[in-house]
């Protein structure tokens, strides 16, 4: 059967299980859109392509599987590259379609003209130029699986206006069930059984738990070896959401303590970097022993060597140990103690905070408040600098956390939350925005309203970007404290000429009433809503920035 490029490829992504894109419109990829309509692909618009990019990253995140993004030639393609390049850095999957000029066209100045295959390439996976209608279908199949496997992260397609409207029939379509495998890879024996002897043999062993635990199929496998062999656990990433906030093995603001001390760490799925001090002393114990797991050996002794390196799936070492490993021996609950008693002192000093009545409200006592509105399901995205940072200690999670990873981007919040309810509607998503960051993208609103994607959106405004300002003002003082400043703006005013339902708080005894009214004319209204906080100075998360 003929068809144009444009339903060839929509055809392709439905056959892959897609079921939204994510767009801005241009003239070179509006085939695609069509064919989109005739295979019931829904298309999502945004207000700019970055946006775009970060929903294909968020449907991933919240489905397990590739989000899909479509932008035009040129600035479209340019605007893309901070999602691609954040996606490449936070290892999640997607398949991004850019538009270019007439195949016949290239490199002699048509619109939008550009070399855009080396501009993405060193931050995807893989790119590649179709230039054949037959063959469009081949190379989305190509695109998902190089997407999915090993470590995950984003694909790039360049497909020209003549092939999209250009008509060819493809031969045979490709079967995901048969172009690509779930199979994940498996600890080798050898490796696997000089990590077991090592946590047999600890007095003092601890968890760190990242992202690639998304990516496994057995979401039960961390708890199953808690339960096991209990230890001191802390999660990063994608992982947040795994364990219920009550779990006896879960911490969150007792790392350092923990790493100090810890005479072996079983280190899954995420990296050394800067979230760990790049595993060097004196924030680890010179002398801990590290069983690393990666799906990509290469990361294993990157910035630290290792006593064992598995190359594997996170999902699959936990539970190959939960089966291998004894139980542990009664006396090291006093290590589980131990770690616990930091835990508790550094809580204390933030439940004094969170208690405090003053107006207007501290951070970390408008982030006890949404507590109360998180549900099992609720799905938490954070964008911005100190007061999301503060969110994530202070939020209760018990399904997913979505913050941009390891590269910081900010602008992530419309994107994730959007592409979060669409692939999740019975779900509450709550964005945590800071000022700053809720002003790179604040016109998605608009593209939300409009499409009937209600989410609830809390800002913590306490007009500057106070996570640089703060070390600013230490660093040069005052007088020099320049470009870090805001004004405190009603968002809440914006929200409701886009369309949303506006609140704006500025004491602590309008918090609940605030939130309460969002969530409910979010849900009624099927709108976006926003409570705009004006918060109060914190020191909590003074000397935490971190290059």
């Amino acid at each position: 059967m003929m068809m144009h490029g444009g339903r060839i490829v929509a055809e392709a992504l439905h056959r892959e299980g897609a079921t939204h894109l994510f767009t801005l419109c241009g003239g070179h990829i509006q085939n695609i859109y069509d064919g989109c309509l005739d295979v019931g692909i829904r298309v999502v618009d945004v207000r700019h392509e970055q946006t775009a990019g970060h929903a294909a990253d968020g449907w991933a995140r919240v489905t397990g599987q590739p989000g899909v993004a479509a932008v035009t030639a040129g600035p479209g393609v340019t605007d893309v590259v901070t999602a691609l390049a954040n996606a490449q850095r936070a290892g999640v999957p997607l398949v991004c379609i850019g538009g270019a000029g007439p195949t016949q066209l290239q490199d002699r100045g048509s619109l939008q003209d550009m070399n855009h295959l080396d501009l993405v390439k060193p931050i995807t996976k893989a790119a590649w130029r179709v230039t054949q209608p037959e063959r469009l279908a081949e190379y989305v199949s190509m695109a998902y699986r190089v997407a999915l496997a090993g470590v995950p992260g984003p694909t790039y397609l360049e497909l020209p206006i003549d092939v999209l409207m250009g008509f060819g029939e493809v031969e045979a379509w490709p079967s995901p069930a048969r172009s690509r495998s779930q199979a994940q890879a498996a600890p080798d024996p050898t490796e696997f059984a000089q990590a077991v002897a090592l946590l047999e043999r600890a007095e003092r062993p601890m968890l760190i738990v990242g992202s690639q635990l998304r990516w496994g199929r057995d979401r039960e496998a961390l708890a199953a070896l808690l339960e096991r062999f209990p230890a001191p656990t802390f999660l990063n990433g994608m992982a947040r959401g795994s364990l219920p906030p009550e779990h006896p093995c879960l911490f969150t603001r007792a790392r350092r303590a923990a790493l100090e001390s810890a005479d072996v760490v079983l280190m899954c799925g995420t990296p050394f970097d800067f979230r760990v001090d790049y595993g060097r002393a004196p924030t680890w114990n010179p002398d801990t022993r590290v069983i690393k797991v990666d799906r990509d050996a290469s990361q294993l002794g990157h910035n630290r060597d290792v006593d064992v390196g598995l190359v594997a799936d996170t999902a699959l070492v936990l539970r190959a140990l939960a089966d291998a490993l004894p139980r542990a021996p009664e006396g090291r609950s006093g290590w589980l103690g131990t770690v616990r008693a930091a835990e508790d002192r550094a809580r204390a000093k933030m439940a004094r905070e969170m208690a405090q009545e003053g107006d207007p409200p501290n951070p970390l006592r408008v982030c006890d408040a949404l507590n109360r509105f998180l549900q099992e399901d609720t799905i938490v995205v954070g964008d911005g600098g100190d007061f999301v940072a503060t969110a994530a200690y202070v939020l209760r999670l018990r399904s997913f956390w979505m913050d941009p990873g390891p590269l910081g981007t900010l602008g992530v919040g419309p994107g994730y939350a959007m592409a979060a309810k669409l692939a999740r509607p019975g779900a509450r998503v709550v964005a945590v925005y800071g000022d700053g960051a809720f002003g790179l993208h604040a016109m998605e609103l608009e593209a939300m309203a409009r499409q009937k994607i209600p989410v609830v959106c809390l800002i913590g405004n306490d007009a500057a970007w106070t996570q640089i300002r703060r070390g600013q003002l230490d660093l040069f003082g005052p007088e020099r404290a320049v470009a870090t400043s805001l004004a405190h703006t009603r968002y809440d005013k914006v929200a409701e000429a886009l369309g949303c339902h506006g609140e704006y708080v500025d004491t602590t005894a309008g918090l609940d009433g605030a939130l309460a009214r969002a969530f409910e004319a979010s849900e009624r209204d099927q709108v976006p809503a926003v409570v705009n906080v004006r918060i109060a100075a914190s020191e909590f998360r003074k000397g935490a920035i971190s290059v």
